[in-house]
């Protein structure tokens, strides 16, 4: 891999992460139906029992449960977790107080004195990115979190935020975006470059594409509810030859599933993907995409199949 300026040490030795958008979340992802909080517990032990400890939710996942979701479960396990949470610049939120209140309710229901990493969950143009900045000095220098990351933030924006932490001395850990085989524009935009060049950890949410990445979804099995409707743009018919390269590619390292290589490739883009787990399966099946990887050459005809089925320009 190329040379790359250090990274906030939050993310030193991390290469996978897992995401909590779906842990309480009932009307998109079907908590309570599909799978349930033992469910949770277990795909959360098994993360932790082999090394995986950076856990991703937010205050608005599952209206809050995501968070006491995962504070009870850290608290049961009695292990060190790395927990990051966001804040959601609402449209009545305009005063730094907002963040730092958002804030304290966050780390009541995540059970937690300080949080590893706190994020921007979008940007918010009614109010300055410096006035939201300053919010997070704030909080670092009160002790409450550690790290400032952005979410949903394009390269001007990102850029705003980073030249503000740096006049406190703070660096901007890390931006999160939506970013996998499907969604290459993080790359065309030149938003990843950037993030390396600063030592910006590009954070990877949906990196599975809501699940079209697994090979579990066919024309006879067709994606439904509201991941369905929003996935629509990528009907399995049209990005069928991306899943035939992922499949025989993995088919070349020991029989690996697409989740495994789509994962993989992210890893290898030098971002960090943090796909959801609902069942100690999805858990054992993500964490099997560490300790390999793909060749360069696997790399290249990915990211060509990849620009065929999506259209996007090389």
């Amino acid at each position: 891999m190329e040379s790359l300026p250090p990274k906030h040490p939050l993310f030193d030795d991390i290469h996978l992460g897992i995401g909590t958008w779906a842990w309480g979340d009932r009307m998109y992802w079907g908590y309570g139906h599909d799978y349930h909080d033992q469910d949770l517990w277990e795909a959360f032990r098994i993360c932790i029992e082999n090394g995986v400890t950076f856990f991703d939710t937010a205050e608005i996942y599952g209206q809050g449960k995501s968070e006491e979701l995962l504070g009870s479960f850290a608290q049961e396990s009695g292990r060190t977790v790395i927990i990051a949470s966001k804040f959601v610049p609402y449209p009545w939120r305009f005063r730094r107080a907002n963040l730092i209140e958002a804030l304290k309710k966050s780390l009541k229901r995540l059970k937690v004195p300080r949080l590893d990493l706190y994020q921007m969950h979008i940007y918010s143009p009614p109010v300055p990115t410096e006035v939201w900045m300053d919010a997070m000095v704030e909080a670092v220098q009160s002790g409450l979190i550690q790290a400032v990351g952005v979410s949903n933030y394009n390269r001007q924006q990102m850029e705003r935020a980073y030249n503000r932490l740096q006049k406190e001395g703070i660096p901007l850990a890390s931006n999160q975006v939506e970013y996998h085989l499907l969604n290459r524009r993080v790359e065309l935009n030149g938003l990843l470059t950037l993030c390396h060049e600063m030592g910006v950890t590009l954070i990877a949410y949906s990196p599975l594409a809501m699940g079209l990445l697994t090979g579990k979804y066919s024309s006879e099995n067709p994606m439904s509810g509201f991941r369905g409707r929003r996935m629509a743009r990528l009907p399995i018919q049209k990005i069928q030859p991306l899943l035939t390269t992922m499949k025989r590619i993995g088919a070349n390292h020991d029989g690996r599933p697409p989740a495994q290589v789509a994962l993989n490739w992210i890893i290898q883009k030098n971002a960090l993907p943090i796909p959801g787990v609902k069942n100690p399966a999805q858990a054992k099946q993500n964490l099997a995409a560490l300790h390999w990887s793909l060749t360069q050459e696997e790399m290249e005809e990915l990211d060509q199949t990849s620009q065929e089925v999506t259209h996007e320009p090389g």
